[in-house]
């Protein structure tokens, strides 16, 4: 487990948004081409009233300015296995408040959809997107809070810079709701 910490981002965001975009900002440091990253999300205060050990392992002992979440990356994903299915294996202790994951696409304008050829099979259709000269790739990292509380934020490789990092609740639902799925087991 490592902590994701930084000088992080503006103090106004919502405790979510804040946790988002320092997983963003973790990721970018990390640099593109990087495998899809899992974390959990708890609660910065009670994690060093319950677990001081580990809050000062992770540098939160002393931080009164800390986030209220505290992001901690998981073991790594298996690269073998489709996200839905693995994320559908997740089962979180009562102790994390939500979760985020990171993880890198390939994305195509809605203008390309017209041009899809045909009869593609997922194999097909990532080879296809992959070669358009169109295609953007994005870093998407999204969050979800037991109760239902989601944010997003998006990052394109053309643009990679902290100015350019777009946020919003429903940016990316269909990962939203997988990662929601994984309280409800």
């Amino acid at each position: 487990m490592s902590n994701v910490s930084s000088s992080g981002p503006p103090m106004a965001a919502s405790p979510l948004t804040r946790a988002v975009l320092e997983i963003d900002e973790y990721a970018s440091g990390l640099g593109w081409d990087q495998p899809a990253r899992l974390f959990a999300l708890v609660d910065t205060a009670q994690l060093r009233s319950q677990e001081p050990g580990l809050a000062a392992q992770l540098g939160l002992d002393g931080d009164e300015a800390a986030a209220p979440l505290t992001p901690i990356e998981q073991d790594e994903i298996p690269a073998d296995r489709p996200l839905d299915e693995f994320l559908a294996t997740i089962a979180w202790p009562d102790a994390v408040a939500g979760c985020a994951m990171t993880v890198e696409r390939l994305m195509l304008p809605p203008s390309a959809e017209a041009s899809v050829p045909d009869g593609l099979d997922e194999a097909g259709l990532a080879t296809w997107v992959a070669a358009h000269p169109d295609r953007q790739e994005v870093r998407m990292t999204v969050a979800v809070l037991r109760d239902g509380a989601r944010e997003s934020a998006l990052r394109l490789r053309e643009k990679d810079s902290p100015t350019e990092v777009l946020t919003g609740a429903d940016l990316v639902p269909g990962l939203a709701d997988a990662l929601k799925a994984t309280f409800e087991a």
